[in-house]
């Protein structure tokens, strides 16, 4: 079992492939929906992921999709389960398995990730509906006496329990600590919380027997809060993200997909770029990204079919950017190269 669970995760980080973050709860696909004049139905998030799924780049440039509870049990309009159009493509289907971040206890300000509860018996079900690797997110954010030690270690531990689940199951975990870049915090204090958060994580995927061999790492990069006053150039983001990474994350792990966590579409490309440039990884290094990803193929799409086409261009030429970011290869001059 350990053998096919590490080449689930060498397949999810393979060289200039990353994965696809389709697994928007239905309130944050309303939300997005909302933003393009689009009706938030079972219908039309099922339209809008099927031309995804059915779009060029996920041969190219995708190597998995995390998928919502709805979206893996859905049909194609032409009745192909979409699990099956995502096989077709030669991509690994994955499934969102946490149930939120909600307010923690007697910790104001801060969250506890919860759905370990029942956990193993949904990842047996979500095996059978096709997945083969799942996804926690635990979410830690900046301010002011936070976060706390209380609060890191509560997630760290609830990760760590769902990752030993899924391994358990025959299913890839994801590992995500988000930490958040809202606030006005500086760089310098986005890299001591994160230094932080790793280790304590890595502590617990220690003591919870998890198979570092056997995962991907879903972190943060290393950037300022939206409302700092001094941004972060990005040769400074490359270089204290991967700063901060070798002396947190072990060589066993094969691969780091990045969340974009907010940042603008080029520049969540530029930053992983920068770092693929330094050379010298330990690890395989790719995107996981949700909106960086999905803002421009929304958009274009905009609920009508007639912009299937030009939603699936705009899909493929984000991937596409993604995948030379994820080789070292991207410039920004290819931005206005929209791919044929």
């Amino acid at each position: 079992m350990k053998a096919e669970l590490e080449a689930i995760a060498q397949k999810m980080v393979s060289d200039g492939k990353g994965i696809l973050a389709a697994d928007e709860s239905t309130s944050t696909i309303k939300k997005r929906f909302d933003a393009i004049g689009v009706e938030s139905t079972e219908d039309s998030r099922r339209d809008y992921r099927e031309l995804m799924f059915r779009a060029d780049a996920m041969k190219e440039y995708i190597s998995g999709v995390i998928l919502f509870d709805e979206t893996i049990r859905q049909k194609a309009k032409d009745g192909t389960s979409l699990v099956s159009l995502i096989e077709k493509a030669g991509a690994i289907p994955g499934i969102k398995v946490d149930a939120g971040a909600k307010p923690m206890a007697l910790f104001p300000g801060e969250t506890i990730t919860e759905g370990l509860d029942g956990l193993g018996g949904r990842l047996k079900e979500y095996y059978d509906l096709g997945a083969r690797f799942a996804k926690w997110r635990a979410v830690i954010d900046i301010g002011a006496g936070i976060p706390t030690p209380g609060a890191v270690a509560a997630n760290a531990h609830a990760l760590a329990r769902y990752a030993a689940l899924c391994q358990e199951n025959r299913i890839v975990p994801i590992v995500e600590p988000e930490v958040l870049m809202d606030g006005d915090h500086g760089i310098e204090r986005c890299y001591e919380v994160t230094e932080y958060v790793l280790k304590v994580v890595f502590s617990e995927l220690y003591q919870q027997r998890v198979a570092l061999e056997g995962m991907v790492l879903k972190p943060n990069m290393i950037v300022p809060g939206k409302k700092a006053r001094t941004q972060a150039s990005i040769a400074e983001v490359a270089e204290q993200t991967v700063r901060v990474l070798k002396s947190t994350v072990p060589a066993a792990v094969p691969g780091i997909a990045f969340l974009s966590g907010g940042q603008a579409d080029e520049d969540a490309t530029a930053h992983l770029d920068a770092m693929l440039k330094l050379g010298n990884l330990p690890w395989k290094l790719t995107y996981s990204y949700g909106r960086a990803l999905q803002a421009a193929p929304q958009k274009a799409w905009a609920g009508k079919s007639e912009n299937v086409a030009a939603a699936q261009a705009a899909f493929t030429h984000r991937a596409r950017m993604n995948s030379l970011a994820a080789l070292g290869r991207w410039s920004a001059d290819l931005e206005g190269k929209k791919a044929a």
